[in-house]
């Protein structure tokens, strides 16, 4: 294997990567029969990254999720990825007994020989990370590094290890709780728990899971892993190490993070914001962002990513003398009611209050025609407690920024608000071309020179008629 050629793997392509084809690696059982081990490779950096996944994978499926794609894609952006399902999940091959942890290092093996990689980083998520653990002391020539991800030393509670739970608690969940329910997203209550109000991530989730494992196997593999246990382990280990954990894991106690990171020798530690159990959901850029920086030394500066968004900017009209009038409490319990009602209009037509901007808001929607709808609600909604608003719509490519947005969609809705008078929801001629036929009647008002803008806009007023 040393100095063996590097495959060709899938490439960049203009808007991310390109679905990687599956390949398989011949293993053995223990008695010498072969079992095949489903794996991909993807992207093109120096570094190598293997990456162990936990419970259970689908490679193929991996890829419908779009939080997961944008994970890999991430990952890509500065390594080769090589992922792969272990024997009993996923593609691989599943007419076999739950693998013992030494029965999946040969799996390790077989992938990093089938796919020609003399060493790399190994990167353990939750399950994955016993394996990554014992594959590192066993083998420390294959391994330039290790990161783990949610993971543990020991699955159940024991003398000196109070940080699990019971493994009769956890077998009675699995048996009472799990497998019954394995055709419902019976996981992600508490594996990724920010998904819960999200039907379509939910449906991804519950088709994910079906996919990826049967659920007498799961009964299998779940008592299996409970016997885990490479606590002794840890001071072996000589490679360097990255231990990444949110602090509100539902899945595994950030205080056996803590202890295990403090076992290995030279560990770096680090503790992220958060409660899912899956590092791609929830908030990715720092995971991707510190498993990057342990990798390679340094972090690259991405482009932020874009999106054709229809901006609505709103003002409560004579506010300041509002608030004068009524006093500091009862101006703040009317803005409470502004704002709950503000919530349940956009929310009604699909969209997202971005932030507050004093006594305004910004939101965005994903069509220019709901956007004016919900402008016409939102000022109604206002009246309705004795409010008037003046609010401004364009629609227009949008860079999305951490919890910011930026671009010049973001300031000529703003200018058009400027422009509003008191009780006009006021558009852009964008939005009105974008809209034709839907039944939404516009006033022209003519052109109009936005401060800060390059050009005269033409302006409409969204009519209630």
């Amino acid at each position: 294997m040393r100095g063996a050629r590097r495959l060709p793997v899938a490439t960049d392509k203009e808007d991310g990567v390109q679905r990687p084809r599956t390949r398989y690696a011949r293993s053995t059982t223990n008695d010498g029969a072969p079992v095949s081990i489903a794996w991909q490779q993807f992207g093109g950096g120096p570094h190598d990254l293997v990456l162990v996944n936990g419970f259970v994978s689908h490679v193929e499926a991996e890829w419908d999720d779009p939080a997961t794609a944008r994970l890999l894609e991430s990952l890509a952006g500065f390594a080769r990825v090589t992922t792969f399902d272990k024997r009993g999940v996923g593609l691989s091959d599943r007419n076999v007994a739950p693998p013992t942890l030494e029965e999946r290092v040969d799996d390790l093996l077989a992938v990093m020989d089938a796919a020609q990689i003399d060493s790399a980083t190994l990167v353990g998520f939750s399950e994955g990370a016993p394996l990554a653990i014992l594959f590192a002391a066993a083998h420390p020539d294959r391994v330039e590094s290790l990161v783990l991800f949610g993971g543990m030393a020991r699955t159940t509670e024991a003398d000196g290890y109070p940080f699990a739970p019971p493994r009769e608690a956890l077998l009675e969940a699995a048996t009472e709780l799990l497998l019954p329910h394995w055709d419902e997203p019976v996981l992600a209550e508490v594996f990724a728990p920010s998904i819960m109000n999200d039907p379509e991530a939910i449906e991804i989730w519950q088709r994910y899971q079906q996919v990826a494992a049967s659920p007498s196997m799961i009964l299998q593999l779940y008592a299996m892993a409970m016997d885990f246990d490479v606590r002794q382990l840890l001071p072996t280990i000589a490679v360097a190490t990255l231990v990444l954990h949110r602090r509100g894991d539902r899945a595994v106690s950030v205080q056996g993070a803590r202890w295990m990171a403090e076992q290995i020798p030279g560990c770096r530690y680090v503790e992220l914001d958060g409660t899912d159990h899956t590092p791609s959901h929830g908030d990715q850029a720092p995971v991707i962002a510190e498993i990057e920086r342990f990798v390679t030394g340094t972090v690259r500066e991405t482009e932020p990513e874009r999106a054709l968004m229809t901006v609505l900017f709103t003002d409560i009209v004579g506010s300041s003398q509002r608030a004068s009038a009524l006093g500091d409490a009862a101006w703040a319990a009317l803005l409470a009611r502004h704002d709950e009602l503000m919530q349940q209009v956009v929310d009604t037509h699909r969209g997202e209050i971005r932030k507050h901007t004093g006594d305004g808001l910004l939101a965005t929607f994903d069509g220019p025609g709901r956007a004016a709808r919900a402008g016409l609600a939102m000022r109604n909604a206002a009246r309705s407690i004795g409010l008037e608003l003046r609010i401004g719509l364009h629609c227009g490519e949008v860079a999305l920024r951490a919890d910011d947005l930026a671009g010049i969609a973001v300031h000529v809705a703003a200018r058009v608000q400027q422009q509003a008078g008191d009780g006009d929801v006021l558009v852009t001629s964008t939005v009105v071309d974008l809209v034709s036929g839907s039944g939404l009647v516009f006033d022209d008002l003519g052109l109009h020179d936005l401060k800060g803008i390059d050009r005269p806009w033409r302006l409409y007023r969204v009519s209630d008629e």
